[in-house]
């Protein structure tokens, strides 16, 4: 294995399920780029997001801190936070993001030395930023205008559930524009230059499922998966199931569709396209690994692979996200080291979380892990050595909180006397609401002062990066008990041991 600090290529989908892998034993997925990233990787089949849509789950991932202490529960700005990039820089890395990444405002640098910018496909093209982004100022070097308002234009846009084949060239979609974007930075890359840090983020699979008519047809509709729990008309759920659902059903934007109404088949053409885009996204991502081969930079990198969040796909009768269901929380995880000859494929199913990530990948860079971050690095598991698995995960959005283990999941409502409690052991699908049944409630108490503690010492952890305080150091003057005078010192910084976050 090289002495020389590795390349490091995150690449980073947008709303793609845990069970999307083909290599993960689903065998009506097209996704040979990803089997590949699998062979010879290692796949954390548990691994969770932090928050339950786009922009609080990257700005949780990004700041390796959750929505509670960013203060990104919804469409919030972020950009003005430090993230691990900022220190990936600080630690001699070539910073570049090609893609979505989501700031808001949209065009700061975020630690980055270099962005090619590309937002929603149906962003109309602000978002906080100056015009419209890389990708739309393409389409308008081509003759070409951002595909939005087609709710407007389109008469039979309900009636699509958002399966819209590409009907322009390939080179003009957003995810086939981020994915030659990048071979384009790395073909002009030297192999022997400073080691760079890549965020590759793909708008798909994101709504509108617009992928080329020739990816749809790789599917069959009769023999994919069908939506568990379908119908549903959430009448045993948190009012809040049934206020997305309409909110989506009569919304004035692209992401309109009508679950409300929806009848399996057109649940089924909706996972026939969402399969679809995320084979067509599998595509890029197979020219970007080419091209970091020929290139010469493959033998010296290491490839992460994830996703924001999932997504619904008529699960319990809702589609997207913003709920806590494992459809929208548990995404895809792998991680490759293309230094290690002939390496082992490796699998874990300890539950793992995306804030993991920014405590790995400055691990993998030899770089310090400042204690704003909350996650833990997963190179112990990369390194085969002993691993003391988490007991629980956590997940936030607006006024939700959720805490998961292995057997059990609670979602705290704020504010409200109901909630959600599920036995996973008993009851993977979710299926049965156990908040108020008398023999429950017991343990879901318990599990609401476990979940209080967790968001109190996060809070805590935290305060002195909204303070400053020794921030130099990035030690931020934490005060934990254990020692004579009750403060640790300047250079304390407190191991994932100290506290569990």
């Amino acid at each position: 294995m090289s002495s020389q600090k590795p390349n490091i290529i995150f690449i980073l989908t947008d709303q793609q399920r845990a069970d999307t892998i083909g290599a993960w034993g689903n065998s009506h997925m097209v996704t040979p780029a990803m089997d590949s990233l699998v062979s010879g990787g290692h796949s954390f089949r548990n691994c969770h997001c932090p928050g339950a849509t786009c922009t609080p789950s990257r700005a949780a991932i990004f700041t390796g801190m959750y929505p509670h202490n960013t203060g990104v529960y919804s469409f919030n700005e972020w950009g003005h936070q430090r993230t691990w990039v900022n220190d990936m820089a600080d630690a001699g890395y070539w910073c570049v993001n090609m893609g979505k990444m989501h700031f808001q405002p949209r065009d700061v640098s975020g630690g980055f030395h270099e962005r090619v910018i590309v937002e929603n496909p149906t962003s109309v093209g602000t978002w906080g930023g100056n015009g419209d982004d890389d990708w739309g100022k393409y389409l308008s070097f081509h003759g070409k205008t951002r595909p939005n308002f087609r709710h407007k234009t389109d008469p039979d846009w309900i009636s699509k559930y958002q399966g819209v084949p590409w009907e322009w060239e390939e080179h003009l979609h957003s995810d086939a524009f981020t994915a030659n974007s990048a071979c384009s930075w790395i073909s002009q890359r030297e192999p022997d230059a400073d080691p760079f840090f890549m965020e590759l983020g793909f708008p798909g699979p994101h709504e509108p499922w617009d992928a080329p008519q020739e990816y749809v047809d790789l599917y069959d509709r009769s023999v994919l998966p069908g939506p568990i729990d379908f119908p549903n008309d959430l009448k045993t759920c948190p009012p809040q199931h049934e206020a997305i659902r309409q909110f989506h059903a009569n919304a004035d934007h692209e992401s309109r569709i009508d679950m409300p109404n929806a009848k399996l088949e057109d649940v089924m053409r909706i996972r026939q396209h969402y399969y679809a885009k995320i084979s067509f996204v599998d595509r890029q991502i197979q020219k970007v690994l080419d091209t970091l081969e020929t290139s010469g930079h493959l033998q010296n990198s290491i490839v992460i692979l994830s996703s924001d969040h999932g997504d619904m796909l008529g699960d319990h009768g809702s589609v997207y996200k913003w709920l806590m269901y494992d459809s929208i929380t548990r995404v895809p995880l792998v991680i490759k080291d293309f230094r290690k000859s002939a390496p082992a494929t490796q699998t874990s199913d300890d539950l793992v979380s995306l804030m993991d990530i920014g405590p790995t990948v400055l691990g993998l860079a030899g770089a310090p892990v400042p204690t704003r971050l909350e996650g833990k690095s997963l190179e112990p598991y990369l390194d085969g050595e002993p691993v003391a698995p988490r007991e629980s995960v956590y997940c936030e959005d607006n006024y939700m909180v959720m805490k998961r283990t292995c057997s059990e999941k609670i979602v705290h409502y704020i504010g409200a006397s109901y909630g959600e409690y599920y036995r996973l052991d008993e009851d993977p699908n979710e299926l049965r609401n156990l908040w108020d049944e008398p023999a429950w409630q017991a343990r879901r108490k318990e599990l609401q002062i476990e979940l209080l503690d967790w968001l109190a010492t996060s809070v805590y952890h935290n305060y002195g990066y909204k303070t400053g305080i020794d921030a130099k150091d990035g030690s931020y003057g934490i005060r934990w008990p254990g020692n004579d005078s009750g403060i640790h010192g300047a250079n304390y910084k407190p191991r994932r041991a100290d506290v569990e976050l």
